[in-house]
């Protein structure tokens, strides 16, 4: 393997190193947005725990239209 080859191999592992931390980054921005909004709709419907998945966003579905 010569010279450049090697420095091209280890710019696309740098490349792939740095997509790789910006997806995590993007990733864990997302999980603390969803939990977040999550706590913020407990704290406004606090049986919401107690309610199917499905029932929810058919609540929610049709109050958001009104």
């Amino acid at each position: 393997m010569t010279e450049n080859e090697k420095k091209l191999k280890q710019a696309q592992h740098r490349l792939e190193q740095a997509q790789n931390r910006n997806r995590e980054k993007e990733h864990k921005a997302r999980t603390r947005r969803l939990i977040q909004e999550g706590a913020i709709l407990e704290k406004v419907l606090p049986d919401v725990t107690a309610i199917e998945l499905d029932d929810l966003e058919l609540y929610l579905r049709s109050n958001l239209r009104q």
